[in-house]
């Protein structure tokens, strides 16, 4: 009995096959024990298995379907080679067991690596759905993004924030109209560096209080004679979740589009 390849386009497992049966008339000149061509084709195909396996895992893109059809090809293409030597191997020069052992756990190996990373795949992408669910928590709150922008309701408090470099022993945060003068300064004294909250009532004295409306924030900071780096946080409001190429992003209104990683805080 011999094995042959019933494939319309030959393969290298397929072709390593057709070779080691061949030299059924002729073992000695063919040299297809695990020591000849059998160990270069074994070799050949580990190779070429553990490149698509290592692409795999680099690209993430292979679906769960091929992957799975992609481990039962290799492991049946892997039997029908093995198959094929020992059954055209030289009766002089046996295959070693030791070294079919190890092919064996090889090609073991590759087959549970291709299973693995489908695993990964599905992990992945069932992270990205709960990512997009979780945001959708935030519809309807208030998120802190880069900006200095707040807005004072008309009865309510204008919400905002700041993120500080380093600790600063002085802070002072002054509160602009939209012609850009200054309404209110406030001194909020020593602050730890990282992020802070702030907000502000309107009123701009003991018996006077600011218009509602659209303000700017102009955060300053100090160590001593040195000064601190502050960004201003504004506070947006989610109004809606998106699920894209570029991942989850969030729909502020008026601050435009951004992504999770650009929110600091959620008020």
């Amino acid at each position: 009995m011999s094995i042959t390849a019933t494939q319309s386009t030959p393969s290298t497992a397929a072709a390593a096959a057709a070779a080691a049966a061949s030299s059924s008339a002729n073992p000695a000149a063919s040299g297809t024990g695990v020591g000849g061509t059998g160990a270069a084709s074994f070799d050949a195909l580990l190779t070429q298995l553990r490149g698509t396996a290592e692409g795999s895992a680099a690209t993430g893109t292979a679906s769960s379907t091929g992957g799975a059809a992609s481990a039962d090809e290799t492991e049946d293409r892997f039997l029908k080679l093995l198959v094929a030597q020992m059954k055209n191997q030289d009766p002089l020069n046996p295959a070693d067991n030791a070294q079919i052992t190890s092919q064996m756990a090889q090609i073991n190996t590759v087959k549970g690596i291709d299973k693995m990373n489908t695993a990964l795949a599905k992990l992945v992408e069932r992270n990205a759905a709960g990512s997009a669910t979780d945001a959708a928590a935030m519809v309807g709150r208030s998120v802190l993004v880069e900006g200095d922008t707040m807005t004072l309701p008309k009865d309510g408090t204008a919400k905002a924030g700041f993120q500080l470099d380093a600790a600063a022993t002085g802070v002072t945060v002054e509160v602009l109209d939209a012609k850009g003068a200054v309404v209110d300064t406030r001194k909020l004294g020593a602050m730890p560096a990282g992020l802070q909250t702030f907000g502000w009532d309107g009123r701009t004295g003991l018996l006077s209080s600011a218009d509602p409306g659209n303000y700017r924030i102009r955060v300053t900071a100090v160590n001593g004679n040195d000064a601190v780096n502050a960004t201003t946080l504004a506070a947006a409001p989610v109004q809606a979740v998106t699920r894209g190429t570029a991942g989850v992003t969030l729909q502020l209104g008026p601050y435009g589009t951004r992504g999770l990683d650009d929110v600091k805080a959620i008020l």
